[in-house]
């Protein structure tokens, strides 16, 4: 009967405790994305409620991407909150060991973790992509625009009066494929047809190899010619990069979407691995903050572990982002560039748990 109390009591403790700084991380990551659409929004003819409606669907993916950051710290006040009652000791005294209290809490965060990535990051994605269609409206003003479909890569852009409509098939390196440029003027009368093998998206001022141009019903062929745009490749590749707006689903087709058009996925396998490892990212950093707390033999103070979880949440923060780097670079394979940091942090973790319950 104890065992059930005690187990209760933990979790209970727990979860008001995680509870308490998500809402603290939430307030602090609210109000730091209200003064940005603030001043995003400063020239612009809104409600005074428009820039916390914004901030308000922000504020969801951002705690979703530090959530293990926000079960580390949780951890440590939990263990703070037990140290302060010396419940840690009547723990002990009734033969609850530490290994126990863990494996309580650790699986816990695992469950919670499932929750996340099938539940909550799901409503965080479609906030999301919310607030980046509310807040391009403001960006942009609906001359350009470039999507991914089964019929390959579509742009819209409008240069000097002349509205382009481009259709590749695939892109390779800096080049557009099998292209088709459809140019109107404003009242979009058809001007002419620009048809190339490729296309160089270099830069700015696209270069077309060999292009046929039909224009009132008669057909060149040139050797080469350049054509203006607003687009080139970084601003293609920087527009499909906002991965966190979209569902696991939606990934999905878009990776099938890329692979049709010959597009790195290298970026979305990366993403989907974090996604999915979150769980255990949860479990490990609860389980590490709970040895910390353990071999710290309570004698330090409230502030230094703080500090010190604080610490431990940007080491592993630039080790997670170093190691992703590695992966979209090729320089070792995309799922242990998501899994290694995990592994390192298992290990780090199985050394600490030996003679755990002495401590």
């Amino acid at each position: 009967m104890i065992f059930n109390t005690y187990k209760k009591y933990i979790l209970g403790l727990f979860a008001k405790t995680l509870i308490e700084v998500i809402l603290v991380f939430f307030s602090l990551i609210l109000i730091i994305n209200l003064f940005e659409e603030i001043n995003f929004l400063r020239d612009e003819n809104v409600s005074g409620y428009y820039p916390i409606f914004l901030a308000l669907l922000n504020s969801p993916s951002i705690i979703f991407d530090i959530m293990p950051f926000i079960f580390l710290i949780s951890t440590l006040l939990f263990f703070i909150k037990l140290i302060n009652k010396s419940e840690l000791s009547i723990f002990k005294y009734t033969g609850i060991t530490n290994n126990q209290i863990l494996s309580i809490m650790v699986m816990f965060s695992f469950i919670v973790g499932l929750f996340l990535i099938f539940g909550y990051y799901t409503f965080s994605s479609k906030l999301k992509s919310q607030y980046l269609l509310k807040k391009n409206k403001f960006t942009s003003d609906d001359k350009y625009l470039a999507v991914i479909t089964e019929n390959g890569l579509w742009i819209r852009d409008e240069v000097n009066g002349t509205i382009n409509i481009t259709n590749a098939d695939k892109i390779n390196n800096n080049l557009l494929i099998n292209v088709s440029i459809v140019q109107f003027d404003k009242n979009f009368k058809l001007l002419q047809v620009i048809e190339s093998n490729e296309v160089n998206i270099k830069s700015k001022n696209w270069k077309i190899n060999e292009p046929f141009i039909t224009k009132k019903n008669t057909t060149n062929k040139l050797k080469t010619i350049n054509l203006n745009s607003n687009f080139d490749i970084e601003i293609i590749n920087n527009l499909f990069s906002n991965l966190s707006s979209m569902s696991l689903l939606q990934l999905r087709k878009l990776k099938k979407d890329y692979n049709k058009l010959g597009y790195s996925i290298v970026g979305i396998k990366v993403y989907e691995n974090k996604i999915y490892s979150v769980p255990i990212y949860l479990a490990i950093m609860t389980l590490l903050s709970g040895i910390i707390m353990f071999n710290s033999k309570y004698k330090k103070s409230k502030i230094f572990n703080v500090i010190l979880g604080i610490s431990l949440s940007v080491i592993i923060y630039y080790v997670n982002y170093f190691s992703g780097l590695l992966g979209e670079t090729g320089k070792i394979p995309i799922v242990l560039s998501v899994w290694l940091p995990l592994i390192i942090l298992i290990l780090i973790s199985s050394i600490g748990l030996v003679r755990l319950n002495e401590k």
